[in-house]
């Protein structure tokens, strides 16, 4: 019975697809989403663990206010090797943040695991960075392309790809960065300091505060390796 109405369900999405009920791109954003879940529902952090007092859930985003006096990451409980994370971030000026990949619950997700870069690049503060501290670069060791944010305050849309060594970070559409972590290390990393989370294949995903306000939202996974 199951089978029959999943066969139906298929084929009603045809036929609307086929006239018009259901726009194209619809149809491509419903396949471009197959595999993926929700690591947040809006309502509360369930699917998350760590600091709990500056992230929150605020008119149904997951918003981190450092002034409330917690310390600490913001992590998913489930670990992760190979995956798709897709997510949308609002940025406020000179906000600061990271997404840590491969990490352990504990030391500094940049160095024990991996950090990708979450940044206002456009900020006076930020202008003598080195390139592999601007938004979206892997901290210390492969720097990212910029001017594809969108103006402070409007929702960005970022996806990072990891398969084994490759990664992929695409921002609003545009691939930042594509590059391989053992490559990019092979004769030392580009900060020149010891990054063991290189050796990682496998670790929490977190959202690592640097004391800036932000908002993240429409959070979702789909992991390659089963």
């Amino acid at each position: 019975m199951y089978k029959n109405a999943l066969k139906s369900l298929t084929w009603i999405i045809l036929i609307s697809g086929l006239f018009g009920l259901i726009a194209p791109d619809q149809l491509n954003a419903q396949q471009n989403e197959k595999g993926f879940i929700s690591l947040f529902n809006g309502k509360d952090l369930n699917q998350w663990t760590g600091n709990k007092t500056d992230y929150l859930v605020e008119n149904g985003n997951i918003a981190i206010r450092p002034k409330n006096g917690g310390h600490g990451n913001l992590y998913t409980k489930n670990e992760y090797s190979d995956f798709i994370f897709r997510f949308e971030f609002k940025l406020t000026p000179g906000a600061n943040n990271g997404l840590g990949i491969h990490a352990p619950l504990e030391g500094d997700a940049a160095y024990v695991g991996k950090e990708i870069q979450i940044l206002d690049n456009t900020a006076k503060k930020y202008k003598n960075l080195k390139p592999y501290q601007y938004h979206g670069s892997v901290y210390g060791i492969i720097p990212a392309k910029r001017e594809f944010l969108k103006p402070v305050g409007e929702w960005n849309s970022e996806e990072v790809y990891i398969k084994g060594n490759h990664i992929k970070v695409t921002l609003n559409g545009t691939v930042i960065v594509d590059g391989n972590f053992k490559e990019a290390s092979k004769n030392g990393t580009m900060d020149h300091k010891d990054h063991p989370g290189l050796k990682r294949h496998k670790g929490h995903i977190g959202f690592l505060g640097h004391g800036s306000e932000l908002d993240f939202r429409n959070i979702r996974i789909k992991d390659l390796s089963k």
